[in-house]
């Protein structure tokens, strides 16, 4: 269970706990569940408390609390009650009691018929996840039928709940650009909630209600990958049948995510549009580039020579452009990349060190001075490259480099250095971060001194190493006694005299 989820659990349980104290949701009551996995916590909360704490009927439960109670009869006879919450409704649709699930599923009906904008727009998420259930297929088959048969449209009038805070993108959509979603799909499209903006994503493509500059504009601004794949694949679907579009295609060209990019890349070969390739070459992402690569070769181009062109011209080289280079060309062209280390741009130099580390020639001596320098960017390049080949780097010069008058990305880059390192020097740049006055540094200090254990293996530390035990007892605080025991003795340390173990 995700952070999110487990938020939603807490907040369901505490207003389970706060029913059943106070008896009412509202002012001065218990907070009533909002979210889908809050109603489901909720409802396992009730359950488990009577089951604890309630031997007998008590008569002054809420119609919430009878709806949870572990008695099927007690759960039947409360959907017969008016109005009963239909969180719950469809919760019990999955019910393993029959007659309860019947009756459920026939409350939750008849609210669709009666009101389905409000239903389907309130119950969707919460159906979407009740259909992981044995029994939850039914309600989100019923749900996807009525929206597969008619998109309900929204009056007017019509609001979301206030509380539904899963629709603030609805929301933020129509105060933004002025446009209001006006049918029930709509709602759902923009919902916060993504299993829901999925769903109502396969609808509206099933039934086929938009045209390819449409598909194409919704795949360019969405921003949860699975969602903008369904948009894409439909708008690049709709070209292939119908011909290519070249409003659709600008559209995928400009979208948020690599995979919207990629298939307008793609989409360009049968437009006839090649001449708009090499422009893709130094895209942000490698999957837009190899798409981009592909496509001037389909055109009789070598992408390696609009490389070579680039990286060689200073005043017209980009990060992205020495990182497509790296990642066609061969290590014969190392001085090509190593030439830019002396770039003025701080990104362009970082490019180029882990170009260098893409085509295996990591020169130590050239790369060793730029542990200094003062773009992060290229620090922490500098120090993975320099991490599988840290043994070869003084001891000493890399300690220096993480005493606190250094600046912070040049400590981090360093300890990066000395962590791969290893063995006692490892050890003692960790232990003397440990007391650091960077957090962050303090943090990542303790997780690899922690990291040194396993039940598995030994420590790779050497053997009845006094510096070894001088520098765990910095460490006690991180290490029961009985880890730190299992410590010293594989490594032939005597026990701290003040251990209480010894």
């Amino acid at each position: 269970m995700g952070v999110e989820a487990q938020r939603q659990a807490e907040e369901g349980r505490a207003a389970a706990v706060g029913l059943l104290r106070g008896g009412r949701f509202g002012i001065g009551g218990a907070r009533r569940p909002v979210l889908p996995v809050s109603w489901m916590a909720f409802d396992a909360e009730i359950r488990r408390s009577h089951r604890l704490w309630f031997s007998g009927p008590r008569g002054a439960e809420r119609v919430e609390e009878r709806l949870c109670h572990p008695d099927g009869r007690v759960r039947e006879a409360a959907l017969r009650a008016p109005e009963p919450p239909l969180p719950l409704v469809a919760i019990r649709c999955t019910d393993w009691v029959p007659a309860v699930r019947e009756r459920a599923r026939q409350v939750l009906a008849d609210s669709l018929a009666a009101d389905p904008a409000r239903t389907l727009i309130d119950l969707t998420p919460l159906v979407l996840r009740l259909a992981r259930r044995e029994q939850g297929g039914w309600a989100s088959d019923l749900f996807e039928e009525a929206l597969a048969a008619e998109d309900p449209v929204l009056t007017p009038w019509w609001r979301p709940a206030r509380d539904a805070r899963w629709w603030r993108p609805a929301r933020e959509a129509v105060s933004m650009t002025g446009e209001r979603p006006d049918t029930v799909l709509g709602w759902l499209r923009r919902s916060a909630d993504l299993p829901t903006r999925r769903f109502a994503t396969r609808i509206t493509l099933s039934r086929g209600l938009l045209g390819v500059r449409e598909l194409a504009r919704r795949a360019a601004r969405e921003h949860d990958p699975a969602t903008a794949r369904l948009w894409a694949d439909a708008a690049l679907a709709a070209m292939a049948c119908d011909g290519p579009d070249d409003e659709a295609i600008d559209e995928l060209l400009h979208g948020h995510l690599p995979m919207v990019r990629a298939g307008g890349v793609t989409a360009l070969r049968r437009a006839g549009r090649f001449a708009e390739a090499p422009g893709h070459l130094t895209d942000r992402s490698g999957l837009v580039r190899a798409c981009a690569r592909w496509l001037v070769r389909q055109d009789g181009g070598d992408p390696y020579e609009h490389y070579r062109a680039l990286v060689g011209d200073p005043a017209r080289v980009t990060p992205y452009a020495v990182t497509g280079f790296a990642e066609c060309a061969r290590r014969a062209d190392a001085p090509l990349v190593r030439a830019l280390l002396d770039h003025p741009a701080g990104a362009v130099r970082a490019a180029a060190v882990a170009g260098l580390r893409a085509l295996d020639s990591t020169d130590v001596d050239l790369l060793r001075p730029l542990l200094d320098d003062p773009s992060a960017a290229v620090a922490r390049e500098v120090s993975l490259s320099l991490a599988g080949v840290a043994g070869r780097l003084p001891a000493e010069w890399l300690l220096e480099r993480i005493a606190p008058d250094r600046p912070a990305h040049t400590r981090r880059a360093a300890y990066r250095v000395l962590h791969a390192r290893g063995g006692v020097v490892g050890l003692r740049a960790s232990t003397e971060l440990l007391t650091d006055a960077d957090p962050t540094l303090r943090r990542i200090s303790a997780r690899r001194v922690q990291s040194l254990w396993s039940p598995d293996r030994p420590p790779a530390l050497p053997v009845r190493d006094p510096e070894v035990g001088t520098l765990l007892d910095r460490c006690t605080g991180l290490f029961s006694e009985y880890v730190m025991g299992r410590m010293r003795s594989r490594l032939g340390i005597p026990r701290a005299p003040s251990d209480p173990a010894g």
